[in-house]
């Protein structure tokens, strides 16, 4: 017998049936929001401004975010349809969502005539922190795991037995990949909030999230085994195992249910790289960068 998992869905009125995975992407909305009106204070930013962002870049995200995994799934939804909205069920592409947003921030931006750059710099630790939060609604559904670990793995970790539970998934246990990314993504939104105290150069925090996150999401996606991914060129799936080749040292790869190189971590190699570039640019070639003195 095995314990039970936690049910997916937080409480039903009448018909209506309210999934943990929705409450807790609420949640993450909300909690990201304080931190960005908390920063807007110490800066002196509209914090109106923020309000009404808000109401634009959630839908856009999550519109963004299915979207995208849809794409890359399209040969089920294309068969099941009736799925491609049940976003209840799982199945957002963070990268999706960033999309969404960012484009949505940018035109936002243009609109009232305010910063981007700055916009941007004010709203990277919130959307770190979302993701940190967002993270826990796959754990109710039990998704975004890796692979198979024995259950002496789990408890040399010290989680609690809740967690260890809710990683037993027909009777194997395995990797809580969902927890990796949002320990470090907490880690990363402290890093970024100090950053910012800092008085960088506009653009800088934005930058680094994109560094920050992607570095981690890079080393964990090579855990999981329900990465969308796609079949490369044998090069480049040879490059993604040597950069990850440091992470084997100790643990193993999650398997692939199909393809050789995962999205994921090729976008995040990507978004290293041209994030750094940005920086560079920022730094150097930009004429007198905007701080936020100015």
């Amino acid at each position: 017998m095995f314990t039970l998992a936690i049910d997916p869905i937080a409480f039903q009125l009448g018909p209506l049936k309210v999934h943990w995975y929705g409450i807790i992407l609420g949640s993450a909305a909300i909690f990201g929001l304080l931190l960005a009106l908390w920063e807007s204070k110490r800066i002196g930013f509209n914090a109106d401004l923020l309000m009404d962002l808000l109401i634009y870049a959630v839908p856009a995200a999550i519109i963004g975010a299915r979207a995208y995994y849809v794409l890359f799934q399209w040969d089920y939804y294309s068969e099941h349809p009736e799925d491609i909205i049940a976003i209840w069920k799982g199945g957002l592409a963070i990268h999706g969502a960033l999309i969404g947003s960012i484009l949505t921030g940018y035109i936002f931006a243009r609109v009232k005539n305010i910063s981007f750059l700055k916009l941007a710099d004010l709203v990277a630790p919130s959307i770190l922190l979302g993701q940190a939060i967002g993270r826990w609604g796959n754990f109710m559904n039990q998704e975004a795991h890796g692979g198979p670990v024995s259950l002496e793995f789990l408890q040399n970790l010290h989680l609690p037995q809740f967690i260890i539970d809710q990683m037993n998934i027909g009777g194997v246990y395995y990797h809580p990949t969902f927890l990796y990314e949002s320990i470090w993504n907490i880690i990363g939104v402290i890093l970024l909030v100090w950053y910012r105290k800092k008085n960088p150069i506009q653009g800088m925090v934005f930058l680094s999230y994109f560094i920050w996150y992607s570095i981690g999401r890079f080393f964990i996606e090579g855990l999981r085994t329900d990465s969308l991914a796609f079949d490369g060129p044998t090069w480049l799936a040879s490059l993604m195992k040597i950069l990850w080749s440091p992470m084997a040292i100790y643990f193993e790869p999650g398997e692939m249910a199909y393809g050789n190189v995962r999205i994921a971590q090729l976008i995040g190699v990507v978004l290293v790289l041209l994030a750094l570039v940005a920086m560079w640019i920022r730094k150097y070639k930009t004429v007198r960068p905007a701080r936020y003195e100015d």
